[in-house]
């Protein structure tokens, strides 16, 4: 019996038992007790990323635990996840470092060099720039080495790769003979010992091209096939002028070489980078930062390390020299002297050795000691002599003889071997934070290497005044970057103050590393921006050398995934192209438009759009002009192009005016010979006529005849993006145009239906729905030509799996049923309601809610309807994921659309939902219950009120539910059942319902109290007299406790609910219960309960309440007399014109409030006399009001901004209640004085009368006598002419 059929034969028995097991055994809650197969825990594969899966598996175990407590969400979003700060990836907030969530593309910004100083052609005038500082010709002459280097390299790497495949192709022709001696297998140390003297031409142009830096070096010269194993390179030894091998590279295959500096320009060669192989820009033994990222190094000269030792003669021997015998090359040397790799022979002839250093060879030497190789003998004696077979190493073997720790040490230049005591360092950091001086906030271990100077207690008179400068800036920066809200306050201020004064230089080179940081943090970096903006203000011209140093810091900010952090990009390279002007922009980013990296040229062009935006497109037109048509390099073609389509996406409709021009600048590059060139022009063609859209076709007729005969020509990604540029383009045409151009355009988009791009299957459903939507476009067109393809080639199932692709498909689908109506669509894809795919069911079920909520269910025949409603019953019944909403929202939308249609279904439908509302699983009752206040309405509509009773008793007898969620889809189930048939008919009674409701408002769950209020609200509101009054009580009770609530939904229902229970049992009860919680601490809580008590007043009328209320204020306390006031502001602003009524009774209280030691309450006072005056302007109280202004009008002075605001506001009510003239009779005493701050005050209060009751203030300005030369009288009649 082979396995196949035993592992057959377990399977079979393995079902048997299953079945068995499941008739017999005792059926319980998962959901509470847990599976019973012992490995549900372990994982069945092992993640790709692992650290993704593993957040996402704690995140869901942490909601699933959450979701069975109780407790506001704001609450449970601050519970400590466990673990240390570093781990808080495994909560749900995102990570606070932008490193951690930033992709490799973005993780560029951190390689990019922040340049010197450039020169400032405005500043210097004629002068001749200082030779130090970088003119425009040197970057751009800098760049285009960069460019030709890059391209040299890229031609020797294709030469290297055209004679290795030559190699290999020559080799499978004539194998070498067996009994030909072979080659000795050649190593590191020996590959020039023996190099072709008559080297080629191809060879020599090589060596002319090797870059300074020892990394561009490859392995090994090409014919010799580089062994995993060879022997060590030795450091800082410059390997030979041998064409590389293009042999892969192993991580294991070399000792790493300290010291080596890499170029940051270099391209991987056509071997594919060694895996683990440093980023461009970095030396390989700098400190990593997090994510793999270390710190980018600036290039520098070669260290002397790098070169061959002067007595050792040639490193290479020339051609024909005998080497001498102490260097033999392919040897590792042993105890040589002068030789850059040390050996445990040489280390200790090189001078002073500090103890560090020593315990260091100690324990190289006790490590050698413990893991050196085990000999033959021990071997023999450890294993038993049969069984084992000796193996022969391979011949190619040549064991590392160095190992790679000793590479660590740094070698020190030849001295006397003698020990030295070091000097003690007083500057040391040691493990405990060092406090600093001055009060400044505490400092992060990464911020060391920046503001590292402050930690040295030096004398700040000692410094030069340079130094104190920057140690200045150093302490205001870390008081922005770390320091508490007020220090961090005062400190930006002195930045922005002092800018000019300490200069642009030392502040951008403290503030521009910063924000370079691999470690930084969004809050920070937004600081550190924020400072750079004010700085940037103040110092406007002088930033003109700093203006490329800035673009490369901030230029990242533009392709940030945080909208935040774009808009303040764009915010700063805004501000520093008004500061700096249009000539130096241009002169620091042109050399950028055709740089190598196109992470460069991206950035570029995004800051050029936001140029284009703050200095004008015309002024920016010229230069685009000549980027756009370089004839040296594709690259600025492509960039210029770009800035026209970033232009066109940052400022939208704003680019109507310069349409033409824009779309003249880039026409020409439809046809470029680039190909990338023409893909980025269709795009910006593209982002332009949405940019225009409906406008501006007109400018659009030169582009086209090339895009038409574009898409008859091209294929891929190109043509992706001429349909795209079409796409945008045919909605802006005439109806008579547009319908030929999609009629055209439609062969090449239903032969692209059958793409397999994902890409061009987006835009090719975006141009379908833009082409379907444009007038024009006929119905039958539609369906004869483009519905049968459509449905076939984008309706299935591999379309839901991509979320963008499934927006897209559901899009353009609902754009489709618009022009052809519900039928049409509906009829073709309602059997896929029963598809076995849940992605693909669903995407049905959003499809066919959007266009049934657009276009209603009037054509949905018998027939139809019958098969959709069978689907949507399956589909809900069916499904298994959490998003449940889908289901949800397409059954309700397709219930409610069908109306008294659905009728002879909803048996069948409330079926389902008794049976789904007893699953064990919480999240099918929940939606159960969701889906009964989805379509209580439409019940209602069909006369099913004995079937909504029947679904009331049932959802009564859940009330007892324990997941949170799911009572309170309970709960808003019966509000909805409540509301749609009425308090007298529900079942259960009202009385029996409320009693069961009271104990519920203590549940402290979101959902549940917004639903449960609301319910008991409706209750109190429609049909108190169904509850005894002792009951309602009880409810007040409860309700005090919900104003402490979070959301503010929960608050306003609660205090409208008092106000239903005081009209159902009279307010004096209840009116007692509120006042008593004013003497509570929380101030939400006293704020809501004065907001119930005026909601008390207006509905049982004021005289009920205000007794009552007036009397509390005599409580000697503070809170309950803010109180008081404060329901009498609220009271008055309901009231309103019954105000008339109670203001004499509430002056001598406001008299006494309004000359109150307490702030607050003068404060409250006037707002209270604010809404009493805009309450009974007209109707005659003017005497209470003037006598109250009177009181008001002393607290004008007041320095407090909440105080002062409502003073300000109380005034205003009096000249909306007494006429502006009034209050100018108080105003003229003081708009004169000869203090300045008296006279601002008076001024201010004047000016916001003028803007209101200007007319009025005619009558009542003083009439002026004539002078001589003056006429002050201004008849009526000059007013009306």
């Amino acid at each position: 019996m082979d396995s196949d059929e035993i592992a057959k034969t377990q399977e079979e028995r393995k079902k048997m038992e299953q079945q068995l097991a499941s008739l017999t055994s005792v059926t319980f809650d998962t959901d509470l007790y847990g599976g019973n197969n012992p490995f549900d825990g372990y994982e069945k594969s092992i993640p790709v990323n692992e650290e993704e899966e593993i957040v996402e598996s704690t995140e869901s175990e942490f909601r699933k635990k959450l979701s069975s407590y109780t407790a506001p969400k704001s609450i449970m979003n601050e519970i400590p996840k466990g673990g240390e700060e570093e781990d808080s990836m495994g909560g749900f907030q995102k990570p606070q470092r932008i490193i951690d969530r930033e992709d490799d593309y973005r993780r560029r910004r951190l390689t990019r060099i922040i340049s010197p100083d450039r020169h400032d052609a405005f500043a210097s005038g004629d002068k001749t720039p200082d030779i130090n500082v970088r003119t425009y010709a040197d970057i751009m002459r800098d760049e285009a080495l960069k460019r030709d280097k890059e391209e040299t390299l890229r031609l020797i790497a294709k030469k290297k790769k055209d004679e290795e495949e030559n190699k290999s192709s020559e080799k499978e022709r004539e194998p070498v003979a067996a009994s030909q001696p072979s080659q000795k297998r050649r190593n590191r140390w020996d590959q020039n010992q023996n190099q072709n003297p008559n080297q080629n031409q191809d060879d020599s142009i090589a060596k002319k091209a090797k870059m300074d830096s020892d990394w561009d070096m490859p392995d090994s010269a090409p014919g010799v096939g580089s062994g995993r194993w060879d022997a060590t390179p030795t450091p800082g030894r410059v390997i030979g002028d041998a064409t590389p091998s293009l042999s892969r590279r192993n991580r294991w295959d070399e000792t790493p070489t300290p010291g080596r500096l890499v170029d940051s320009d270099v391209t991987p060669s056509a071997g594919g980078a060694t895996p683990g192989a440093t980023p461009h820009g970095m030396t390989w033994d700098a400190t990593p930062k997090l994510g793999g990222l270390a710190t980018p190094t600036p290039k520098r000269q070669r260290s002397r390390w790098d070169e061959t030792p002067a007595t050792m003669g040639s490193a290479t021997p020339m051609a024909g020299a005998t080497p001498t015998a102490a260097y033999t090359p392919g040897v590792t040397p042993i105890g040589g002297v002068e030789l850059a790799t040390p050996t445990p022979g040489a280390i200790n002839l090189r001078g002073a050795i500090t103890p560090e250093q020593y315990n260091l060879l100690r324990w190289e030497k006790d490590i050698e000691e413990r893991n050196r190789p085990l000999t033959d003998e021990e071997l023999d004696s450890m294993f038993p002599q049969d069984g084992y077979k000796i193996l022969d190493p391979p011949a190619s073997y040549i064991p590392i003889r160095t190992p790679a720790r000793k590479l660590l040490a740094t070698p020190t230049p030849l001295a006397t071997p003698l020990y030295s005591i070091p000097e003690e360092n007083r500057g040391q950091q040691f493990d405990v934070p060092k406090e600093l001086p001055g009060g400044l906030p505490f400092m992060k271990p990464e911020d060391y290497q920046y503001f590292a100077p402050l930690l040295n207690e030096e004398n700040e008179e000692e410094l030069s005044p340079e130094e104190q400068k920057e140690r200045k800036i150093m302490k205001l920066l870390l008081k922005v970057k770390n320091g508490t809200p007020p220090q961090r306050k005062t400190a930006l201020r002195q930045l922005t103050d002092k800018a000019r004064e300490l200069g642009a230089g030392p502040l951008f080179n403290r503030i521009l590393p910063l924000l370079m940081q691999p470690t930084l943090e969004d809050q920070e970096r937004h600081l550190l921006v924020k400072v750079i903006d004010r700085v940037l203000y103040k110092l406007d011209e002088l930033v003109r050398p700093y203006v490329h140093k800035i673009l490369v810091v901030i230029e990242p900010l533009l392709i940030d995934e945080d909208y935040y952090a774009r808009v303040e990009g764009r915010e700063i390279i805004s501000n520093l192209s008004k500061a700096a002007g249009l000539a130096t922009m241009i002169a620091a980013m042109r050399p950028d438009i055709d740089n190598i990296d196109e992470y460069v040229r991206n950035t570029t062009a995004r800051a050029f759009s936001v140029v284009a935006s703050a200095l004008g497109i015309p002024a920016l037109l010229p230069f685009l002009k000549a980027v756009c048509q370089s004839k040296k390099s594709w690259q600025a073609r492509h960039t210029g192009i770009k800035i026209v389509q970033q232009i066109a996406i940052l400022i939208g409709c704003a680019v109507l005016p310069h349409l033409r021009s824009l779309v003249e600048i880039i026409e020409h590059g439809l046809n470029d010979e680039n190909q990338k060139v023409r893909t980025i022009t269709a795009l910006s063609l593209a982002a332009l006529a949405e940019a225009a859209a409906p406008y501006g076709i007109e400018s659009f007729d030169s582009v086209l005849k090339p895009l038409w005969k574009g898409i008859r020509s091209h294929r891929g990604k190109v043509l992706a993006a001429f349909l795209k540029a079409i796409g945008f383009i045919i909605p802006l045409m005439d109806a008579i145009y547009a319908s030929y151009y999609t009629k055209e355009v439609m062969v090449i988009l239903i032969r692209e239906f059958q793409s397999p791009d994902e890409e061009m299957k987006k835009i090719v459903l975006k141009v379908v729905k833009q082409c379907v939507s444009t007038e024009g476009v006929e119905a039958d067109y539609i369906r004869s030509d483009i519905l049968p393809e459509f449905f076939r080639n984008f309706w299935v199932r591999r379309m839901a799996l991509d979320r963008r692709n499934y927006r897209q498909l559901v899009d353009t689908t609902v754009e489709i049923a618009n022009k052809v109506g519900v039928a049409d669509i509906v009829g073709r894809i309602v059997e896929d309601l029963k598809d076995e795919s849940e992605p693909y069911r669903r995407m049905v079920m959003e499809t066919i809610e959007k266009v049934v909520a657009n276009l209603g269910a009037s054509d949905i025949d018998s027939r139809l309807e019958e098969l959709l409603i069978d689907g949507i019953l399956y589909a809900f019944q069916e499904q298994t994921s959490d998003d449940a909403n889908v289901m949800l929202n397409g059954f309700g939308a397709v219930v409610n659309a069908l109306g008294m249609k659905v009728k002879p279904y909803l048996p069948q439908i409330c079926g389902t939902i008794k049976w789904r509302l007893n699953n064990k699983s919480a999240k099918v009752r929940q939606q159960a219950a969701d889906l009964i206040s989805r379509i209580a309405v439409v019940m209602k509509q069909c006369q099913e009120e004995q079937l909504m009773g029947h679904l009331g008793v049932v959802l009564y007898e859940y009330l007892g539910e324990e997941y949170p969620e799911v009572l309170g889809s309970i709960l808003g189930a019966l509000k909805s059942i409540v509301n749609v048939i009425g308090m007298t008919k529900m079942t259960p009674p009202i009385k029996d319902l409320l009693p069961r409701l009271t104990p519920i408002l203590k549940n402290r769950h979101e959902k549940v109290q917004e639903n449960c209020i609301d319910l008991v609200g409706r209750i109190a509101d429609r049909g108190a007299e169904f509850v005894p009054a002792r009951e309602w009580m009880r409810i007040c009770f409860e309700l005090l406790e919900m104003l402490k609530a979070h959301k503010k939904g929960i608050r306003r229902a609660t205090v409208n609910t008092f106000g239903y229970i005081a009209k159902a049992i009279g307010p004096q009860d209840v009116l007692a219960t509120l006042l008593n919680n004013l003497k509570v601490q929380e101030r939400q809580n006293r704020v809501c309960t004065t907001v119930a008590i005026a909601i008390v007043a207006e509905t049982c009328s004021p005289f009920t309440v205000l007794p009552a209320l007036m009397n509390e204020y005599r409580v000697p306390e503070l809170n309950v007399q803010n109180g008081v006031l404060k329901s009498l502001s609220f009271l008055f602003e309901y009231i309103g014109e019954m105000g008339k009524d109670y203001i004499y009774a509430v002056t001598p209280l406001l008299e006494d409030a309004l000359m109150d030691r307490d702030l607050v309450h003068r404060q409250t006072a006037a707002s209270a006399v604010k809404h009493m005056a805009l309450g009974v302007a007209g109707l005659g109280c003017e005497d209470a009001l003037v006598h109250l202004l009177n009181f008001v009008w002393p607290n004008i002075f007041e320095t407090s901004p909440h105080v002062i605001n409502a003073v300000m506001e109380a005034i205003e009510g009096m000249r909306v209640a007494l006429g502006a003239a009034v209050v100018l009779n108080y105003c003229l005493q003081g708009l004169f004085h000869p203090a300045r701050k008296v006279r601002e005050v008076y001024w201010k209060i004047y000016n916001s009368l003028y803007i209101g009751g200007q007319d009025a203030l005619v009558a009542a300005y003083p009439v002026l006598e004539d002078e001589g030369s003056n006429s002050y009288s201004r008849p009526e009649l000059m007013m009306f002419v």
